[in-house]
């Protein structure tokens, strides 16, 4: 199951491997981002899929040596996942008692 994404939403970017691939697609693991569109996507080579579409990338047309023609492509969301802010995740000092 594909987590739904918000309008405005952090997330944090876990997979930035494209495989066969040659262009850059611009996002890098670890590198968090803003949602601007989500939304079901159908694209004629790589079929159906639930996408998501940064404030931080616009990816231009898509009409390169590999390119298919999709304007502004959206990025498969199981790429990435919510950015969650607080106390989950930080580093905390652990006193060992001896």
């Amino acid at each position: 199951m594909t987590y739904r994404f918000r309008i405005g939403e952090r997330v944090v970017c876990v997979d930035d491997k494209f495989h066969h691939v040659s262009i850059d697609q611009g996002i890098r693991a670890g590198q968090e981002y803003t949602v601007r569109w989500s939304g079901n996507y159908r694209h004629y080579v790589d079929g159906d899929f639930y996408g998501i579409k940064l404030l931080e990338i616009d990816r231009g047309n898509d009409d390169g040596p590999e390119g298919y023609g999709a304007a502004d492509m959206p990025f498969r969301a199981s790429r990435f996942r919510p950015l969650v802010e607080g106390g989950v995740g930080k580093k905390r000092k652990v006193e060992e008692k001896v």
